[in-house]
């Protein structure tokens, strides 16, 4: 737009000074046919006499636009009928060479270009006499060509500058078409709808996506590794404390209860980092997507079996159309250890519940136990205490639930049921 502003006040600029030069050009004729035309007047006051076939018409109509003036000495001189009974007296400006140009109001405040010039009539320059010509022309014609010269240039500078506008916009809409849809891509695999770069790319995006892709296959290669590592390491560390506790089993007293007591606290502590890992984990793994419901209904069906003894009845709802943006083995953790600790304190009903707000799902986990104080729920959230060592489980749970969400952006809480129980909250990012 900037180019096309300062292109069109170039081209004015140079339409007006080409006009301007042919007007005066016009006025230069004018000048030679009216010099051409005068000769001395032998009257002894002096004067010219002019052969009028030599003259501009214009010059004999009144008020034309056309004029001359004929000055001889410091007199008056002569002027053209076209003056009528006015006078120029035109404002000089620097001479060049012996053209004097120069501007003067004329008749009916018309805006006059005057030309001006020194002519010696008499032959060898012997006279004395002193005239000088004068034609002047109004300009209004140039203004008017100027005015019409650039009405024509704004409206086809605006439709060349809408020309390009479109043009650009059909550019971009046309040459940045991969890279949306690359973007649509990427889209669907962070919702997990997709795990590659898949379609047909222009030759200049198509190496971005085979990088994308080869990105993401390092990446779950990545994790699977330490995954399996992981997994290992924990395998390994728990076949030597099984073997210790059978030991200490077999060999009753105060070293062999030491000996339990430490393998306990062990096994617990490879169950929490062996389940952080996991989550760590998964978080950079692109793709992972998993719907809610059919994890609810699979654990609420195993954990009611575990407690069938108790009568303990699972009451699950969640719509099938919201997805955890996660891996499933994770949800499965946090969401059955606080299944499993509801039923654990429950007198016979466990509510199951989730619900999507924005990108969150907010999964709620109610029983009609005994319920906890403020300050036990802080124990137990916060802390990870234990309240009661006879109900069975490590009491690693819930300090799970709570690594793991924190690992999601997500946090864990707990309040008062209205069941009676417990209320535990987990917020968990979800798939819009």
């Amino acid at each position: 737009m900037l180019g096309l502003l300062v292109g069109g006040a170039v081209l004015s600029n140079a339409f007006r000074l080409a006009a301007q030069a042919n007007f005066d050009a016009a006025l230069q004729v004018d000048m030679d046919g009216l010099i051409a035309a005068a000769e001395p007047d032998p009257d002894p006051e002096g004067g010219v006499l002019l052969a009028e076939h030599f003259l501009n018409p214009q010059f004999a109509r009144v008020y034309s636009g056309l004029y001359y003036q004929i000055r001889v000495g410091q007199n008056g001189g002569q002027i053209s009928r076209s003056l009528f009974d006015k006078q120029i007296q035109p404002v000089n400006e620097p001479a060049k060479g012996p053209l004097t140009w120069g501007s003067a109001m004329g008749p009916e405040n018309q805006h006059l270009r005057v030309l001006s010039r020194r002519v010696d009539l008499t032959p060898d320059n012997r006279s004395d006499a002193n005239y000088i010509f004068m034609v002047a022309g109004d300009t209004s014609a140039v203004d008017r060509q100027t005015r019409e010269f650039n009405t024509t240039l704004f409206w086809s500078f605006l439709l060349l500058g809408l020309g390009l506008i479109a043009a650009i916009l059909l550019q971009v809409k046309v040459g940045l078409a991969p890279l949306r849809k690359v973007s649509r891509s990427l889209a669907k695999i962070r919702d997990g709808e997709a795990r590659r770069l898949d379609g047909n790319f222009p030759t200049e995006i198509a190496p971005l996506a085979s990088e994308l892709n080869s990105l993401i296959q390092h990446s779950e290669e990545v994790v699977g590794r330490a995954r399996t590592h992981v997994s290992n390491l924990a395998h390994f560390l728990k076949t030597p404390l099984s073997v210790l506790a059978a030991e200490a089993d077999a060999q009753p007293g105060p070293l062999a209860d030491m000996v339990k007591r430490q393998v306990f606290s062990m096994r617990r502590q490879v169950d929490h980092y062996l389940s952080r890992a996991r989550a760590a984990g998964s978080l950079d793994v692109l793709g992972n997507r998993t719907q809610v419901s059919a994890v609810m209904d699979d654990l609420s069906r195993v954990i009611a079996r575990i407690h069938a003894a108790r009568g303990i009845v699972i009451d699950a709802e969640a719509s099938a159309d919201i997805y955890f943006r996660g891996e499933r083995q994770d949800l499965e953790e946090m969401l059955g250890n606080l299944i499993d600790n509801g039923c654990k304190w429950a007198k016979g009903r466990v509510r199951v519940r989730c619900e999507k707000t924005g990108g969150r799902l907010v999964l709620t986990v109610e029983d009609d136990g005994p319920g906890l104080s403020a300050q036990q729920r802080a124990q137990v959230g916060e802390r990870g205490e234990r309240l009661d060592e006879t109900v069975p489980g490590s009491g690693l749970g819930l300090a799970i639930v709570r690594d793991i969400s924190k690992l999601y952006g997500g946090f864990f809480a707990l309040d008062q049921s209205s069941l009676g129980g417990v209320l535990a909250r987990l917020d968990l990012p979800a798939i819009v």
